[in-house]
């Protein structure tokens, strides 16, 4: 694990972008993601996707969405809300999201935005 810990983030946010345009999707709907996961500005996020911050120089500098806990599932085959490690959930977390919107599902859902209520009739 610590080996991914010490990878910069800037060699995997290409392939977090080249996973999502060959799904049709966008850097805009990336960055969005990874915004509403981490709390970084468009500038913050540049720099990290740029530089070379390590995966946990890069959460260890983000502010995680008080949601995070919404997101739930299997990735690599294992249960994202099971892993005990505070640092590799942050990044399964991540892969969790990069992968939901690979699959098309919606930018909301992906944003655990809330549902409106339904209109009582």
């Amino acid at each position: 694990m610590s080996r991914v810990f010490g990878m910069a983030f800037s060699s995997v946010y290409p392939l977090y972008l080249a996973k999502v345009e060959r799904k049709g999707r966008s850097k805009d709907d990336l960055d969005a993601a990874i915004r509403w996961l981490t709390g970084f500005d468009d500038a913050t996020l540049a720099v990290h996707a740029e530089g070379t911050t390590t995966f946990r120089e890069f959460f260890d500098a983000a502010t995680l969405n008080p949601h995070v806990d919404l997101v739930t599932g299997v990735v690599c085959g294992i249960r994202v809300e099971d892993i005990e490690d505070p640092l590799m959930y942050r990044i399964r977390v991540l892969d969790k999201l990069v992968d939901e919107l690979a699959k098309g599902r919606p930018l909301a859902k992906v944003l655990r935005e809330p549902q409106p209520a339904a209109a009582e009739g």
